[in-house]
């Protein structure tokens, strides 16, 4: 016993000096990576909030719009998701051509998913009618639609710069590009919308036609910093540009497909429930947009954080330190989790507050304080699942994580929310009760996953030394 004494002492003064200085490290990581995702979803809060005073149309419209077509668009943006796991574990060998390597096949990705991303989105509006979407606001939708589906191959373009970036710990130029960008989308908003500056007034396409022109400025400048990034180390980027890789391209789809499957699977849920929405009254198609930007809203946090559990688990299972990973992981969740429960409190202490931001139309605020009210309650379980994905994704586990969202929202959440909306009548409330269920089922079975394959990999490297 004497003699094993010094041994648990030194242990446990180990792991008090690791974790203060991994947490650290982590949120050196995160912090610029959540004010990104805030940088990315303050478009979509900036134009539902400028459209607002052109009435419950407008907003319906953007919302039906941008659902639409992010379904696809997110789809794209999450087979670059690979590059999570396949970046951060080259960086963690040290191997920094292989990430360069990675980062052309993901422009090649790019370019070829965009014209087929382009004709989902504008098929999609030829299915308006058959949706039972309101009139108005399926022509309203459809502008704004005609007009963002050109901003598809700049965004794709810097959703690869960026992954690439972040996967070399390079956050902090992803955070000045999204902030400053949305500068850039504040002032086009301003100007075309109603018409400034001696410019037409063009309403809700005006609104998208500000953000075709803030995701060209995105792209530029994280391609710009890749290039320089890449030039302060002695390799010029485009003049060691690869060719296709086919090689390359098949790991890079076999991870990334599963993880797009796994946001079209969460996101095409809510576009559904946008869908749903707008068979229903205006003020309910707003007041679920308005609900839905503001969990969306705080859902980029720990969206942040789950980016940045991807590429600290990742380097640490580049560097094949299995304890390291599991860590990065729990206190990726912790950070996660915390502030998910903050911003809980917010939703169920002061929702009208919250909602006036958008609207004080009366039947709005009505219908939206109970919606608020249910993504309060779900708010702990989507930090959990969405940390844990992340997380899972640094271990090279992208298919679990398709398969929960699968199940959950299509086979129990969207047809029991649509029973309950439409069959025993409880409106737009139905419709989130059932995606709420849905979600909390969802972070249990991601979370338990975490918990198996972060065991598991920590137990493996342990038998290799």
């Amino acid at each position: 016993m004497t003699s094993s004494q010094p041994v648990i002492r030194s242990s446990t003064s180990f792991h008090n000096k690791v974790w203060p200085r991994e947490f650290r490290a982590l949120l050196a990581l995160a912090i610029p990576v959540v004010l990104s995702e805030l940088g990315w979803m303050a478009m979509t809060v900036v134009d539902t909030i400028m459209v607002g005073g052109l009435g419950p149309v407008a907003i319906g419209s953007v919302a039906v719009g941008s659902f639409v077509y992010y379904s696809p668009a997110l789809f794209g943006i999450g087979i670059l998701l690979g590059l999570d796991t396949l970046v951060s574990q080259a960086h963690g060998r040290g191997d920094f051509d292989e990430c360069h390597r990675w980062l052309a096949q993901s422009v090649y990705l790019a370019a070829a998913y965009t014209p087929i991303c382009m004709l989902l989105a504008f098929g999609a509006t030829r299915l308006f009618p058959f949706w039972g979407v309101n009139v108005a606001v399926g022509a309203g939708a459809a502008h704004y639609l005609s007009i963002l589906n050109w901003s598809t191959l700049p965004l794709l373009l810097y959703a690869a710069a960026r992954r690439y970036l972040q996967g070399v710990g390079r956050a902090t130029p992803v955070t000045f590009a999204l902030l400053s960008a949305n500068v850039v989308n504040l002032a086009g908003n301003w100007v075309l919308i109603n018409g400034r500056l001696g410019l037409p007034a063009m309403g809700v396409r005006g609104s998208a036609l500000s953000t075709c022109v803030a995701r060209v400025y995105m792209a530029g400048v994280l391609l710009f910093v890749a290039w320089r990034y890449e030039s302060k180390r002695g390799h010029q980027l485009f003049g060691h540009w690869p060719g296709p890789e086919l090689a390359r391209l098949r790991p890079l789809l076999r991870l990334g497909l599963p993880a797009a499957g796994q946001i079209l699977m969460e996101v095409g849920a809510f576009a559904a429930a946008t869908v749903m929405a707008a068979r229903l009254a205006p003020e309910a198609l707003a007041a679920h947009q308005i609900a839905l930007n503001c969990a969306s809203l705080t859902y980029m946090v720990p969206l942040g954080v789950s980016a940045a559990a991807a590429v600290s688990v990742g380097h640490a299972v580049g560097a094949r330190d299995g304890a390291r990973a599991r860590r990065a992981g729990w206190m990726a969740l912790a950070a996660g989790v915390s502030f998910m429960a903050l911003a809980a409190s917010f939703f169920l202490l002061i929702p009208r507050p919250i909602l006036r931001v958008y609207s004080t139309d009366p039947g709005i605020l009505r219908l939206g304080v109970p919606l608020l009210a249910l993504a309060g309650i779900f708010q702990i379980f989507d930090g959990i699942q969405t940390v844990s994905t992340g997380a899972l994704r640094g271990l090279g586990e992208t298919r679990m994580p398709m398969l929960a969202n699968l199940f959950g929202y299509w086979c129990f959440g969207l047809p029991l929310g649509y029973a309950l909306c439409f069959r025993a009548k409880w409106g737009i409330f139905g419709l989130w009760l059932g995606l709420t269920l849905a979600l909390i089922l969802i972070s249990i079975a991601v979370l338990q996953e975490w918990i198996r394959k972060s065991r598991h990999l920590a137990s493996f490297f342990m038998e290799k030394r």
